[in-house]
């Protein structure tokens, strides 16, 4: 048996005892008899809670298993896997290792479509654009399948000549100089 089973069992039979429980000077256990009596459903609750919060934590299990409790997921982030999607040499040649993400240049240290990211390729340091990612953005944005990345030099210039995928429109209301990536790309989405 596991535990939560066993704390759902001892809630279980503390509210049994309580309901058989009848002592000279009444006390709780009358008041129990008086309010199931009239029909009220909230005896059972109040009985239990000055006894034992055991039948509270079975309740909040139960919860976590109907509901998702964990937190929203980021977009990319250090340590994220990513996809090169231009047609520059570094990118586009087999290697061992996914390209990942080792540094975010955000105040936040999170990602989203237009932010630069430094990542780890082929053993080598190189700075990349985001231009679409896996987590659902703002509205009318759309989701992708993976984290696209479009590896540029330091002062901006696309690595590559073509970008294979399309690439959010998204990109051409932004702040900063995406030009020559928007000139490389082939379609829009």
């Amino acid at each position: 048996m596991t535990a939560s089973r066993r704390s759902c069992a001892v809630g279980q039979g503390l509210a049994a005892e309580l309901l058989s429980r009848s002592g000279p000077r009444g006390g709780a256990a009358q008041s129990v008899r008086a309010s199931r009596r009239s029909g009220s459903s909230l005896w059972l609750l109040m009985a239990l809670f000055r006894k034992s919060i055991t039948p509270l934590t079975c309740a909040a299990e139960a919860m976590s298993r109907m509901f998702s409790t964990s937190t929203a997921r980021e977009a990319l982030q250090k340590m994220s896997r990513v996809r090169v999607v231009d047609n520059s040499s570094l990118g586009n040649t087999p290697y061992h290792r996914p390209p990942k993400c080792i540094h975010v240049y955000t105040k936040n240290g999170i990602g989203k479509v237009g932010d630069k990211i430094l990542l780890a390729i082929k053993g080598q340091k190189k700075k990349a654009l985001i231009v679409g990612q896996r987590m659902p953005g703002p509205r009318m944005t759309p989701k992708f399948d993976s984290n696209n990345v479009v590896l540029i030099e330091d002062n901006g210039n696309p690595t590559g000549t073509r970008i294979k995928v399309p690439i959010p429109t998204s990109l051409r209301q932004m702040e900063g100089d995406y030009s020559k990536v928007l000139a490389i790309a082939q379609k829009f989405v």
